[in-house]
């Protein structure tokens, strides 16, 4: 089998992360796999913003909680009571896809660019999964205020997010797949 397709085949979502940072150069090409995904019309509509600063991840995670407990999705509620409440699992690295709101498929060049940066994290030895919880965050004044802060460029949505670290615990193991999801027609 490739590797490409052993990567793609291995790769689990992580929510167990060491404090050890990402290296930088690992870093980079991670980032450099996001900007190579496939794109509506190559409009290559996504921005990456990447947070590594303890204390600007402790203010996301505190407008997270904040946002969870607002949004009115029981599960959420009750995830953002816990004590140790991390919207992104305490991982050293978070990054926010934002897109253009005007471009042809913003959701989708989102999507495509954060499968290539967990697919790259993963080729790497670095662990990862995905964030829905910026999603939440731009439901509220204070997730919005808080993407201008963070320097997401105007006209700019954030689709997804992801937390980016070594795993610190066992790499899960996969779950069955569901039976019946192809259909060929030749």
């Amino acid at each position: 089998m490739s590797d490409a397709l052993t990567t793609i085949l291995n790769r689990r979502s992580v929510r167990t992360f060491k404090s050890e940072q990402i290296k930088a150069e690992d870093l980079q090409k991670i980032l450099e796999a996001g900007k190579y995904a496939p794109s509506a019309m190559n409009q290559q509509s996504w921005h990456f913003t990447v947070i590594q600063n303890k204390e600007v991840l402790k203010k996301i995670n505190e407008v997270a909680k904040f946002a969870f407990e607002k949004y009115g999705n029981e599960r959420l509620k009750e995830r953002a009571k816990a004590d140790n409440f991390s919207a992104f699992y305490d991982a050293p690295t978070y990054i926010i896809v934002s897109a253009d709101e005007t471009a042809i498929a913003p959701v989708a060049d989102s999507a495509l660019a954060l499968g290539n940066l967990f697919l790259a994290a993963e080729a790497l030895g670095i662990g990862s999964v995905w964030i829905h919880a910026v999603n939440f965050l731009y439901t509220t004044e204070e997730g919005k205020q808080l993407f201008e802060e963070l320097g997401i460029p105007k006209g700019y949505v954030p689709f997804g997010s992801g937390a980016f670290g070594y795993n610190s615990g066992e790499k899960p193991k996969p779950a069955p797949r569901k039976e019946n999801t192809v259909t060929i027609i030749k």
